[in-house]
């Protein structure tokens, strides 16, 4: 009888090395999770690492699901998206400003590198004016005539919209946010869109950001991701990724990665959660 009870313990309490190798590879986070809350070690989330081609912005965020379409409360446009995580932080804020009488309205999300490449390839071709110009006939040199048009417009590839964390708010004017409605929200972010992750990423130009885009006052970038992936564009993203479009032979020429996708306020650039 004792034999027999000995056996059995024996057998309960030594599983084979194989079927413990199988379980640890079947719920490995759940057991480091375990042993870090054991040990009361902060458990940090995993950063999310993008592809090249996301980060060049050649995707279509309907079919992937880490996007979110942004519902039409938020948005007068159709089938336009964010990632997941934004447009959760995005949503929290627009409800606490519209407590206060404040709405926020999306006029631009996520646009890939198809969308980006048909509004240059439209202003380096004449099909769209630039400031009232036919940039194909007023501009031959293909250096100034990028630099003309990336006063607002960026590059195809080099785009913060590819990223799903960026967007355009109300009025594609920084006029709009001077006076008025405008001023009263311009003024709402300023004081709370950081509570939320947001940062205008294309302040004034002068002695602390002298390079980039002129000041968009409507564009705010969700820092928690953008600033991760702006450090996985610099280091995967090099000029020879660069190309497929109307004029990217320049883009080296005139540093487009590093005056503008990194040409952003210090504020966003020293983002800290």
């Amino acid at each position: 009888m004792y034999k027999l009870i000995f056996l059995l313990v024996f057998s309960l309490s030594c599983d084979s090395p194989s079927q413990i190798d199988s379980e640890e590879a079947a719920v490995p986070d759940k057991v480091s999770t375990t042993s870090a809350q054991n040990d009361n070690t902060d458990v940090l989330p995993a950063k999310l690492r993008l592809t090249e081609d996301e980060l060049l912005g050649k995707i279509n965020p309907a079919k992937d699901s880490s996007f979110s379409k942004i519902a039409s409360q938020y948005t007068s446009k159709t089938n336009i998206y964010l990632r997941d995580e934004t447009y959760d932080k995005f949503v929290q804020m627009a409800q606490a400003a519209k407590k206060e009488g404040i709405q926020l309205h999306i006029i631009s999300a996520t646009r890939n590198f198809a969308a980006q490449k048909s509004i240059w390839e439209a202003k380096w071709n004449g099909q769209r004016k630039v400031s009232g110009q036919d940039l194909s006939k007023s501009i031959a040199d293909p250096a100034q005539r990028a630099l003309k048009i990336l006063e607002y417009s960026s590059m195809p590839g080099t785009s913060r919209h590819h990223w799903g964390t960026d967007l355009d708010l109300n009025a594609l004017n920084n006029a709009y946010f001077a006076k008025g409605e405008g001023k009263k929200l311009y003024d709402w972010l300023l004081a709370h869109a950081h509570e939320y992750g947001f940062c205008q990423v294309y302040t004034e130009k002068g002695p602390d950001r002298p390079d980039g885009y002129h000041e968009e006052k409507w564009h705010w970038s969700y820092m928690p991701l953008s600033r991760q992936f702006l450090e996985q564009y610099n280091e995967l993203i090099g000029y020879d990724k660069l190309g497929g479009f109307d004029g990217d032979q320049v883009a080296e020429q005139i540093d487009a990665i590093g005056k503008y996708v990194n040409g952003i306020a210090p504020l966003c650039k020293n983002w800290q959660d």
